[in-house]
């Protein structure tokens, strides 16, 4: 175990503290404007919607107005989760979309499009724990797209890529055109440090603020996207967006080693990493040798098989949270730990059952909050005029009738963004999380293991090389982890591949409670994070 506090990774952050108020986000210009509104006498939930809303203008490539979000808050010694993913229209089909000839969702255009959350979710949280008006909030975000951002390397190169991809798609999706006029006006991709505005973008924000997200469920924004999902024959109606309402939740936990680490219940996978936590507490603690990277790789697999097999909306699984997440379950799943490397298969429990940003100020208010397209730019569906970019988060539906995670109408998709939050005790130790489609709960069972196994500090639990289970034996590994530890899981079965890009790993965010009435917070290395500090 390291010392806490060491750095035994390279890294050109280190932990940052503060006492007033602290922000950390993939983007440097969101998180200053979380700590801004703080100065300006909002709380970290404030922060955090400023933040959220400044990234669907500074980091499209992720996440947008049509995006759905996720949150955990903590409030006055208490969590609260709140689900604000959105479900398939209810004039879905899944007869019209075999006569389609999809035998899976579609990634472009309406097909995978479900109602968007994130909107609902900044007014739902703003309402419920804010301080400032929505228009406050929300006043950097409209700056940014109205007055102009530099583009940065990870903007222009995903757009080079995805403008590329969507071209291909445009005959079969003709819908998708609007992308290349609102992200590209002068048809072409917008030079690395070159200013780039967005006024469409900019009077949606206006106009969601407004409104308190009104319009764009009940009002002017929800007919144009109901006149354009009708013009093309999408899911999405304005009556779907009408019964939109964000669900407050209560957040599981699974208690590791004297911790509590929480996620959101179904129809999101975070779960999946308390799965993962309930076989590994089984175990001797993880430290950075072969057996442990074994032993987590292997719970991190069964932990998925199960996922992908029982989560869906809640609604409709089979199985319960509680009995996924049993002692007596974890012990069951551990036993099929051995030396070699295994096919993961599902269990049987038995009944008895993106980017990421946090947020956190004196008061001990904290926030784990997260929003996602899901594939880039998502379904590559702008509707005109409005900046507001649709997710296609119906990829994460199964079109197998025998599935609990079947595509129905009004039904949610399994859901890759996860907000994850650590206590001990009664007391807040803060929000983590990282972002990456199915690298997150794989990122956030890394994270937790290096903070509570390694004890090292949180901008070295995110400096530390990680590894990604992609299938079966398949695992990828960072180049940074040393060739012996490669070489001895080869021989216990692993089928190993080493990824240069950093990207596939995952972006990660944390902000912990000292213990001394200070916040220390860390940032990502593999994209442009920073953490802001008041």
């Amino acid at each position: 175990m390291f010392e806490f506090g060491s750095y035994p990774y390279a890294s050109r952050r280190f932990v940052k503290y503060a006492v007033n108020g602290m922000c950390a986000t993939s983007h440097h210009l969101a998180a200053q404007a979380g700590v801004d509104v703080m100065k300006k006498g909002g709380n970290a939930f404030d922060a955090a919607i400023a933040a959220a809303s400044c990234l669907t203008v500074l980091e499209p490539q992720s996440n947008g107005i049509g995006s759905d979000a996720f949150a955990i808050i903590w409030h006055k010694g208490k969590l609260y989760g709140l689900n604000s993913s959105g479900f398939m229209g209810k004039s879905f089909s899944l007869e019209a979309m075999r006569r389609k000839g999809h035998e899976k969702m579609p990634i472009y255009g309406f097909g995978s499009v479900t109602v968007p959350g994130a909107p609902a979710a900044w007014a739902a949280v703003n309402q419920r724990f804010g301080r400032l008006p929505l228009t406050d909030v929300l006043a950097p975000a409209i700056g940014y797209a109205e007055n102009g951002q530099a583009c940065t390397q990870g903007l222009h190169d995903m757009m080079t890529l995805f403008s590329g991809r969507l071209k291909d798609q445009l005959s079969g999706a003709p819908e998708c055109q609007a992308w290349f006029d609102c992200f590209m006006p002068e048809g072409r991709v917008p030079e690395v440090g070159e200013i780039y505005r967005n006024p469409d973008q900019a009077a949606t924000l206006r106009e969601i603020a407004e409104t308190n997200a009104e319009s764009f469920y009940r009002g002017r924004l929800a007919e144009q996207i109901d006149a354009y999902s009708n013009k093309f024959g999408g899911w999405i109606h304005k009556e779907d967006l009408e019964a939109f309402h964000p669900e407050w939740v209560d957040p599981v936990s699974v208690n590791y080693r004297g911790y509590d680490v929480w996620e959101l219940p179904p129809n999101g996978q975070g779960i999946v990493a308390l799965m993962a936590l309930n076989i590994l507490r089984n175990f001797e603690p993880s430290r950075d040798d072969v057996a442990s990277f074994h032993r987590e790789i292997e719970a991190l697999k069964l932990a998925f098989a199960d996922g992908q097999r029982y989560i869906a909306d809640p609604r409709n699984m089979e199985v319960s949270v509680q009995d996924l997440l049993s002692p007596a379950y974890g012990v069951d799943r551990a036993r099929l730990i051995g030396d070699r490397a295994i096919l993961p298969t599902c269990g049987k429990p038995t009944a008895s059952g993106t980017v990421y940003m946090c947020a956190a100020d004196g008061e001990g208010n904290m926030i784990s909050f997260i929003q996602s397209n899901f594939r880039g730019f998502g379904s590559g569906v702008v509707i005109p005029g409005t900046g507001i970019g649709l997710q296609n988060r119906g990829l994460g539906f199964s079109l197998d009738p025998a599935s609990p995670n079947c595509a129905a109408p009004g039904r949610r998709p399994y859901h890759t963004i996860i907000p994850g939050f650590l206590t001990r005790g009664k007391e807040a130790v803060g929000p983590f999380g990282v972002m990456g489609g199915f690298m997150q709960p794989q990122g956030h069972l890394q994270v937790m293991l290096d903070y509570i196994d390694k004890g090292l500090n949180p901008q070295a639990c995110l400096d530390a090389p990680r590894w990604q289970w992609t299938e079966g034996k398949k695992v990828s590994f960072e180049p940074a982890f040393p060739e012996y530890i490669i070489d001895a899981l080869k021989a216990r079965g692993h089928e190993i591949a080493i990824e240069l890009n950093p990207g596939s790993f995952g972006r990660g965010q944390i902000i912990f409670n000292t213990g001394k009435g200070t916040l220390m917070g860390a940032t990502e290395p593999r994209c442009e994070g920073a953490v802001q500090a008041w």
